[in-house]
């Protein structure tokens, strides 16, 4: 279970005296209880999933990306270089991603099992798509991908 490796990736960093890692495993697991606080205050009493957990751990990468241009638009290549060093560790925790082939067979079998023809299905689309691959694919890629093939059909 990911909450399980978290813990213990916390205690492995405390005991090699990884500052950034324990730093990021921290911010991971603070992330994870916000999360889990408001799950139980909506009736889920053992907190979120495993799969509601990668999709944090994915937007915190997203997250991370996004502060990283600005720093380099602002030539701060100290937190630059701050953020790159938490995306690896976030990483850690995520599974493989799928290769740039992989992800379009994938957007080419969600349309062709939905049938979808047209933009309109790009919700489906991209519903199976969060289902099955959670932490796998960038979405951001995959729905534009998917646009382009509902676009021609």
């Amino acid at each position: 279970m990911l909450r399980d490796e978290l813990n213990h990736s916390l205690k492995e960093a405390m005991r090699a005296r990884d500052q950034q890692a324990l730093t990021t495993v921290r911010l991971i697991l603070a992330a994870l209880k916000d999360r889990d606080i408001q799950a139980r205050s909506e009736g889920q009493g053992d907190g979120i999933g495993d799969d509601e957990i990668l999709d944090m751990l994915t937007k915190m990468v997203k997250q991370r990306r996004e502060a990283m241009s600005l720093y380099e638009k602002g030539n701060r290549q100290d937190l630059v270089d701050k953020e790159q060093n938490e995306i690896e560790v976030i990483q850690r925790f995520l599974p493989q991603q799928l290769s740039e082939a992989e992800l379009e067979t994938a957007v080419q079998q969600a349309i062709g099992e939905l049938e979808a023809d047209s933009v309109k299905d790009m919700g489906r689309v991209m519903g199976v798509l969060k289902q099955r691959y959670a932490g796998r694919m960038d979405f951001g890629k995959a729905s534009g991908l998917a646009k382009a093939k509902l676009s021609q059909s």
